[in-house]
């Protein structure tokens, strides 16, 4: 396939955090920018809304608008892991209104790509939650049938099993899980490219001690600061904009 017009919605996993570049706009390259790179030719332009926090009716209602106005003919969304994150969820009202704003995009003449959320069945704190991501994901599925969108289902790419595909938070793709992102979404596209998929070699072997002091670590930087935005009902993307509102040409690879 060849695209011109490539715009990118959703929440942290599409904005690039894990995936640090203080030279780009909020501090973070990602996935849908390697894979823009490799989309480009002459007349291609890439847009980019995603914000990380946002939930899904949000991100239909303030990135869909602004997208269809581009008159795209690709647009990626990754949407609804942060809604199922909550203590109560509404899964079916969520891929309904989702189901809603997919349609919209299709119906303007947009490819669409779209995502299942990971497994977080190893996960010893979202683990619990592995029975509401399954049921997300297989309404995710059917959406993305129904609309004859390409599907990149997270949940079964085993190769995040590997730590090392993870930033330090445990909650968003490391720079080699980004890499890994772009690879998973071009070869879904059917879209030739050159980005290899990192080669890391074997685990390190980590002691019960040292795992066990990681773990409160995390939690002290990571996990707590998290919760208390839960509680607080604020978001590390409410003082940020998008990193690339405006279609324009990609200028690096």
């Amino acid at each position: 396939m060849t695209f011109s017009r490539y715009v990118a919605l959703g929440d942290s996993f599409t904005e690039g955090v894990g995936d640090p570049d203080p030279a780009l706009p909020n501090g973070v390259r990602g996935w849908a920018d390697r894979a823009a790179a490799a989309l480009a030719h002459a007349d291609f332009s890439y847009a980019n809304l995603a914000i990380r926090g946002r939930k899904l009716l949000p991100i239909i209602a303030e990135q869909i608008e602004p997208a269809l106005a581009m008159n795209p003919d690709l647009v990626s969304i990754y949407a609804g892991a942060n809604d199922v994150l909550r203590p109560r969820v509404d899964i079916d009202g969520l891929v309904e209104a989702y189901d809603i704003g997919i349609a919209r995009l299709v119906a303007a003449g947009a490819h669409v790509v779209m995502f299942t959320a990971y497994d977080p069945g190893g996960s010893p704190i979202f683990g619990a939650l592995r029975g509401r991501f399954a049921i997300y994901n297989e309404l995710v599925r059917q959406v993305a049938e129904r609309h004859g969108a390409t599907l990149v289902d997270f949940w079964r790419l085993r190769d995040y099993r590997d730590d090392r595909l993870w930033d330090v938070d445990r909650m968003h793709m490391s720079s080699v899980g980004h890499q890994r992102m772009a690879v998973a979404v071009l070869d879904a596209l059917g879209v030739a490219h050159e980005i290899g998929i990192p080669k890391l070699g074997d685990r390190p072997q980590v002691s019960a001690r040292e795992r066990r002091e990681a773990n409160l670590d995390w939690a002290r930087a990571h996990a707590g600061p998290w919760v208390k935005r839960r509680l607080t009902g604020t978001s590390s993307g409410d003082s940020l904009s998008p990193r690339w509102p405006t279609l324009s040409p990609v200028t690096g690879s």
